[in-house]
């Protein structure tokens, strides 16, 4: 197969080295998840993705279990997922997603942040044709005798791409067969260290050093807002 997201696996699962904004994401991700599908993990494989990845980054089960039991409250109104689009310095297209209780807070500080560096906040629709939403998965390498072997078996099950480093496997899969592989791997007992959704550029562009060095301080002034759950770009 093609390694043509090789180059991007170092960020595929990025937003969760931070520790404070990853506890942060993820109790908003498992309090959407109570909210749309209950609070069963096992009648419920969106909470249970987020389960997983609030066992990835070490969030103690105490914090897990207020998550669920603060979403499952009425007197909560929960979080609303919205995107944004906008194009950073050197037209370089960004897509953020946002879940918030207070959409009308949070498109003005994404606003105050694309024009503070430059960029600018656009319309609806107007970048987001440029990305390819996948779904992604990591597991331990170590569960795995035979990557290549792997690899093949589960081309028969919708993999769109596969990489790995020393201690991870990370596994490329188009949205509509996200769920399947995952039913895939808990079938053969391969435990799901995480898992999120990626939007992956179709093309990217090019920047100097010093471009890129703008286009990130933009992309990282987005991830540090306590609303954003993810940034995506088209920067190589």
């Amino acid at each position: 197969m093609g390694r043509i997201f090789e180059t991007r696996k170092h960020v595929m699962f990025a937003r969760f080295a931070r520790m404070s904004k990853a506890f942060n994401r993820v109790r908003k991700d498992i309090e959407i998840a109570v909210k749309a599908g209950g609070p069963d993990p096992k009648s419920n494989s969106k909470l249970r993705i987020a389960i997983q990845n609030a066992k990835s980054v070490n969030m103690p089960k105490d914090k897990v279990e207020s998550a669920i039991k603060r979403a499952h409250s009425k007197d909560t109104t929960g979080y609303q997922e919205i995107f944004y689009e906008g194009y950073a310095p050197h037209g370089v297209a960004v897509l953020v997603e946002c879940a918030t209780d207070n959409p009308t807070r949070t498109v003005a500080n994404v606003r105050h942040i694309f024009r503070k560096h430059e960029g600018s906040l656009g319309n609806a629709g107007s970048i987001a044709f440029m990305f390819e939403k996948k779904g992604l998965i990591k597991i331990a390498k170590s569960a795995i005798p035979d990557v290549d072997e792997f690899e093949l078996e589960l081309i028969d099950h919708g993999l769109d791409d596969l990489s790995y480093d020393d201690d991870s496997i990370y596994i490329t899969t188009t949205f509509v067969g996200f769920g399947a592989m995952q039913k895939v791997l808990e079938e053969k007992n391969i435990e799901i260290n995480a898992t999120e959704t990626q939007y992956i550029p179709t093309t990217t562009k090019e920047l100097t050093d010093e471009q890129k060095t703008e286009v990130k301080e933009l992309l990282d002034a987005l991830e540090e807002d306590d609303d954003v759950q993810a940034v995506h770009s088209n920067m190589q």
